[in-house]
């Protein structure tokens, strides 16, 4: 079959389309032609079509097991489930980076679709940015990463994917973590041609909203998605290890969300215009920076997609001169941008300047954590790490100052604020989070005073996030009927910065308790034996050899009991994968409302009387509020975009009846 051969060339179609809508897009701008503009803008759609070609190619010939291509053979194998020979189109690193440049064209294309009421020049230079990305990425993939590439003398065989990553949530985490990732690629070319242009006032801020606040939502889930299979998946019993690449997804997260509240101001009062475009060109540069951490090889660790150091330092020239023109750009356009509007100590927009000063610090703290072991390794030879005690030393006071603030920034008012206004309006959420803490200091433990603290923490934020609701329908000063209305009335926008604020909450409570209480056993067990987990009592009943799909498996089956009643039965795995010889664990979970009991089964251990096995059992309270939180706020996001005030094109139209 001739498909491997028809992708490669729909891809290197894609690359010479890209080509053609820069140059197209660029001389609609210094022509000032309609023309031009719809030829680049019509290449900007065949670039997208062309590299959808491609990764169906590249899926099919997963789904087919075509081991003569040479990214299947290495990580496909004819016993894998349907499931995991698609997923294993983007589990490589040559799939990945074809995923990234599917929706990098994707994003591109919308935006060029989307943007035709735009004034011409923004739109046309936005477009020439967006091509500009679009031909440094294809053509390393093309030149450097080709997932299509045959062998001269293919296996009979491939060599399978990685098995951690044969996980459902993994399968559907890249697609969403991309879309979060690529996605701050239009927000970097509006951010370009803002400062070509001369132009950063309320339209372009408007327009800029709605792009971040679809790559912060997808953002969010693809990084919520990877912490649950990380928890579940890799049997160590945490949900987030501070590990160099989960930083790297974390570290666009948190300046996507200062993004957000700053293009608010620059939408509302037209102030901190500089600050807004530095922070959208920042969130695309933390997005490749991620890409290179992930396939240089500088990293070790089980989310790495790559050990290839050529293809690193590729990846490193596309993040310098990318990132570098934009600051540059930034730097001789910048004082030639308006100065804002002006604005009280005491006002929404000082809250929103501190909003984002705290993010950036911790962002910042979260960048030194992540690169200072690899300067100092590069340095002087010496290996360290930077693990949880810094994060927490430094991380942890900056974010907690941020969610101590941030219930009262919407109920500031723009310009000049009523300081004791607004605590007269939280005083009910004061009181339910300081209740909330002296009763967990009362009922769960009197000498886990900072676990108290982050519960009244996120307490305050849920408590905060429904008492901005309700003072907006004036729950408490007007008939019920009326404030019904008025809650069923208001715009999607605010129900989904209240959802946003709540699931931040909901998190924050979830991550303190698992964190603070819980509980972890571990020992080796005969048939029959048992150990406890706090309050619960995890008996291995029985072990049974299993045969997978493509795995070889001992399955455990445990019986977890409290004061003698059968709460559950868990069956954990250790499985050996026959292609590649890997072995993993499966953790048994066990769900007791929002809590779980996590059972994983270790290595067999001969030599006694009669055969053991490792087991370690966890109690991990309110651990499922760490995953639900997360996607809380991405609804909110998405219930944000949904607002016809945010929807994408309502800004050009606007401006264009303007």
């Amino acid at each position: 079959m001739m498909i491997a051969e028809a992708g490669a060339f729909a891809l290197m179609l894609a690359l010479a389309l890209s080509i053609a809508q820069t140059g197209l897009s660029i001389a609609a701008r210094l022509r000032r032609s309609t023309v031009l503009a719809g030829a680049g803008e019509g290449a900007a759609l065949g670039a997208f079509l062309g590299v959808a070609v491609a990764f169906a190619a590249l899926v099919t010939a997963f789904v087919t097991s075509d081991f003569s291509v040479a990214n299947v053979a290495a990580n496909s194998h004819s016993q894998k489930p349907l499931l995991y020979r698609i997923a294993g189109a983007w589990g490589s690193h040559e799939g990945s980076m074809l995923l990234w440049c599917l929706a990098l064209t994707g994003f591109g294309a919308a935006a060029a679709g989307l943007g035709r009421s735009l004034p011409r020049g923004l739109r046309s230079v936005t477009v020439a940015t967006q091509g500009m990305l679009g031909v440094v990425f294809l053509a390393y993939t093309v030149f450097a990463s080709n997932p299509l590439m045959r062998l001269a003398e293919p296996p009979v065989e491939g060599r399978s994917l990685n098995p951690l990553l044969q996980d459902p949530a993994l399968a559907l985490h890249p697609p969403f973590l991309y879309a979060g990732y690529v996605g701050m690629s239009v927000v970097f070319s509006f951010a370009v041609a803002a400062l070509v242009e001369g132009r950063v006032d309320a339209a372009w801020a408007r327009w800029v909203r709605p792009w971040t606040l679809a790559a912060w939502s997808f953002l969010t889930l693809g990084i919520m998605l990877g912490s649950f299979w990380a928890y579940y998946e890799l049997g160590w019993g945490g949900w987030w290890f501070w590990d160099p690449v989960e930083n790297a997804s974390f570290m666009p997260w948190l300046v996507a969300a200062a993004l957000l509240h700053s293009a608010v101001v620059t939408e509302k009062r037209g102030a901190l215009p500089g600050w807004t475009v530095f922070l959208a060109l920042a969130a695309f540069t933390f997005s490749m920076l991620g890409a290179f951490l992930v396939r240089s090889g500088v990293l070790t660790s089980v989310h790495a997609f790559a050990v290839d150091p050529t293809r690193g330092v590729l990846l490193l020239m596309i993040l310098g001169v990318t990132a570098g023109a934009g600051f540059a750009l930034f730097a001789w356009r910048a004082p030639s941008l308006p100065q804002g509007g002006v604005f009280a100590p005491v006002s929404r927009e000082s809250a929103l300047v501190l909003n984002n000063i705290l993010l950036t610090a911790a962002t910042a703290t979260v960048l030194l954590g992540t690169l200072f072991p690899l300067i100092r390794e590069a340095a002087t030879g010496d290996a360290i790490s930077v693990g949880p005690p810094y994060f927490n030393l430094t991380f942890t006071p900056l974010m907690a100052a941020l969610l101590i603030l941030l219930p009262a920034g919407p109920l500031l008012a723009w310009k000049r604020g009523d300081a004791r206004g607004v605590m007269q309006r939280l005083w009910l959420a004061a009181l339910i989070a300081l209740g909330a803490g002296l009763l967990t200091i009362a009922l769960v433990s009197p000498r886990k005073a900072l676990g108290a603290a982050g519960v009244a923490l996120g307490a305050w934020l849920i408590a905060g996030a429904l008492a901005e609701i309700l003072e907006r329908v004036r729950a408490f000063r007007a008939p019920a009927s009326e404030s019904w209305r008025r809650l069923w009335g208001l715009p999607r926008g605010a129900w989904g910065m209240t959802l946003a604020h709540l699931g931040l909450g909901v998190f924050v409570l979830g991550a303190v308790f698992e964190t603070t209480w819980k509980v972890e056993a571990a020992e080796t067990l005969p048939i029959g034996g048992a150990l406890d987990a706090g309050a619960y009592h995890v008996t291995l009943d029985a072990i049974e050899a299993v045969e997978g799909p493509n795995y070889e498996a001992e399955r455990g089956a445990v019986t977890v009991t409290r004061d003698g009643e059968v709460i559950c039965r868990a069956a954990p795995e250790r499985r050996l994968y026959t292609a590649g010889g890997q072995t993993t664990s499966e953790v048994g979970l066990c769900y007791r409302g929002m809590s779980h009991v996590y059972v994983v089964l270790g290595e067999r251990r001969d030599g006694g009387p009669e055969p053991v096995w490792l087991v370690r059992a966890y109690w991990n309270p309110w651990a499922s509020l760490i995953f639900i939180g997360p996607a809380i706020m991405a609804l909110g996001g998405f219930v944000s975009l949904s607002d016809r005030r945010l929807r994408l094109g309502v800004g050009g139209r606007r401006e264009a009846r303007a």
